[in-house]
């Protein structure tokens, strides 16, 4: 399909643009990045660093809305995509939390400080990661998928918190840190037009990503269902 090659086209570009185009006090070519202060060269993170973790975020969002969804029609149908939102959310917060701590290393010297942000997203990863446990242990559908729901709308309230908000307000090492001023917020870095291209297009390519991922692997959950049943 014509979107499969945007897709790959898009993230070739995006891969290559984050580690081989280089970051200079002065810009003179399209395909050079100005310094941010406080990350330098270590700012190309952000290509992959902030899809990921944007896209737990609509991960979550979409679990949540597809549990509403099946608390209303009780179609297990949406349940299904529910818990496909919620596999990959899991996956693209755990990939957020290691390119974040790679980022650390090179940058404060260590993988992990529990630096707010780092805390925020560990939380995030035990109470999503306690959903997983509690669907594997209840074996009835309805009651396994009732209780998905529940705990999803919950779960979800707390993500704007962790993610958005006590990050900011706390003080803390990472950029965007209620002490920070250097680069400021993460949604203000000083990034020049060339840098702001190549950073949407990432989000616009790993958000195709997920869209295909999550596809497959809800049509994968009613395939698998549909086996067991027989």
């Amino acid at each position: 399909m014509v979107w499969k090659l945007i897709l790959f086209l898009l993230m070739t570009f995006v891969i290559i643009a984050g580690i081989a185009f280089p970051i200079v006090p002065q810009p003179t070519s399209w395909y050079q990045f100005p310094v941010i202060p406080g990350l330098e060269e270590k700012a190309k993170i952000i290509f992959f660093h902030v899809p990921t973790a944007w896209l737990a975020v609509i991960a979550f969002l979409m679990a949540m809305v597809y549990g509403i969804r099946y608390l209303k029609n009780k179609n297990l149908d949406e349940d299904a995509k529910s818990a496909a939102a919620l596999q990959l959310g899991m996956v693209f917060a755990i990939l957020a939390t290691i390119t974040g701590s790679i980022w650390a290393k090179f940058t404060w010297g260590a993988f992990w400080h529990w630096d707010p942000r780092e805390t925020s997203i560990f939380i995030l990863l035990l109470i999503y990661g306690s959903l997983f446990a509690l669907r594997s242990v209840i074996e009835n559908e309805d009651k396994r998928a009732r209780l998905s729901a529940v705990y999803s709308i919950i779960a979800f309230l707390t993500v704007p918190f962790f993610i958005f908000i006590m990050p900011r307000i706390m003080v803390g090492l990472h950029p965007g840190s209620a002490n920070d001023d250097t680069s400021g917020p993460v949604v203000d870095f000083k990034m020049n037009a060339n840098m702001q291209m190549v950073f949407y297009l990432s989000l616009i390519a790993f958000t195709i990503l997920y869209w295909w991922m999550w596809k497959i692997r809800y049509k994968s959950i009613i395939i698998n269902e549909n086996l067991s049943k027989k």
